[in-house]
């Protein structure tokens, strides 16, 4: 449903020129929702304005529902409007609400359409239909100054639903919003995902809300997408950032002789017992460093950090064990790296395969 390819976007400013996205490669399939996760100054913003052109790449193409927007720009009248046609289809929601604080709630979320030329009556009944569905039928006559936080993104989020769009932005939209109503916000966007079918992309910089309502999830850095893919596929990455993000997980060994592993659990062996299990079988004492449980898309997921008692080489069986249980493990401490050098690299090799 979206699609940059080399997307390059360069501010200049002062004399100097600023690099905010740096060949960003995104896919988003239709009807997820997506999440892009960064710290301040990553380029999120300017990549969720770059895709409904809000802001002109420098470079690269923006491709939405099949049809190319960057090849829509610069050529003149007939362009602008077959643009202005194309962003009609995004619905954008923003951080700060940006409604119009001389006009009703109702009015507000007709603007859309006025901008289209829909009629009075059918504007009307639009707007009330919208406002019903974001569970604000009864407010259709006050001013934003009467509103709450979330009740004026819920107004935000209707009037971005008013030309019948198949992709939702959402530009931090739960950022400026306490923790109870960003998750009433998010269920509503998911709910919204799932009734209308629309493909929801986001940026935040809150990792809850990853966890709470997003199918994939992509991690950026200075500009440029450092990792990826769905979060089952994240979580059972070996080594990945956005899952040690996800789900962090603390806790040193106690000892020399100790080996510790991140544990990643999700599906089916989220809900064994698996720990215990190692500990009967192998008769080994396991000590437990720190965990992160969560649900994510309604199913149990999260990791444990671990300790085994020994070197890595006397726990390559109990690993293989936890594996074989559909487990992620990766090693966090090889004890036998600081007492046998010569024998590191063929570790680590180990390891990794």
């Amino acid at each position: 449903m979206i699609t940059t390819t080399g997307l390059t976007k360069v501010y200049s400013s002062r004399g100097r020129e600023v690099t905010a996205l740096d060949g960003v490669d995104l896919h988003v399939r239709e009807g997820e929702v997506y999440g892009v996760i960064g710290r301040s100054g990553a380029g999120k913003s300017s990549l969720i304005r770059c895709v409904n052109l809000l802001e002109r790449p420098t470079s690269g193409t923006v491709t939405v529902a099949g049809q190319d927007l960057t090849a829509l720009a610069g050529r003149g009248r007939r362009a602008s409007k077959e643009l202005r046609e194309a962003r009609s289809r995004i619905g954008m929601v923003f951080q700060h609400f940006n409604l119009l604080s001389s006009r009703t709630v109702k009015d507000n979320v007709e603007l859309p359409l006025e901008i289209l030329g829909v009629t009075g009556a059918e504007r009307s009944r639009k707007a009330l239909e919208l406002l019903d569905l974001v569970g604000l039928a009864d407010k259709a006559k006050a001013y934003p100054a009467q509103l709450s936080g979330g009740q004026k993104q819920r107004v935000g989020i209707a009037r971005a639903l008013a030309g019948d769009p198949k992709v939702l932005l959402s530009d931090e939209a739960t950022s400026a919003l306490d923790p109870e109503t960003t998750r009433s916000i998010l269920q509503l966007l998911r709910d919204l995902n799932r009734q209308l079918g629309l493909t929801v992309l986001l940026i935040t910089h809150e990792m809850d809300v990853v966890k709470t309502i997003c199918d994939s999830a992509a991690l950026m850095k200075k500009g440029k997408i450092i990792e990826s893919g769905t979060v089952s596929e994240l979580l059972a990455t070996p080594g990945s950032e956005l899952a040690q993000e996800l789900f962090p997980v603390s806790g040193e060994a106690s000892a020399p002789d100790r080996t510790v592993v991140d544990v990643t659990f999700h599906g089916e062996a989220a809900t064994q017992p698996v720990i215990s299990q190692l500990s009967r079988t192998y008769n080994v004492d396991i000590s437990i460093l720190g965990a992160a449980m969560d649900t994510v898309g309604g199913k149990q997921i999260g990791r444990m950090r671990i300790e085994l008692p020994g070197r890595y080489e006397e726990n390559v069986v109990p690993v293989g064990f936890l594996r074989e249980q559909g487990l992620q493990v990766d090693v966090v401490e090889l004890a036998a790296l600081a007492a046998v050098p010569a024998q590191g690299a063929a570790l680590v090799e180990e390891v990794a395969k």
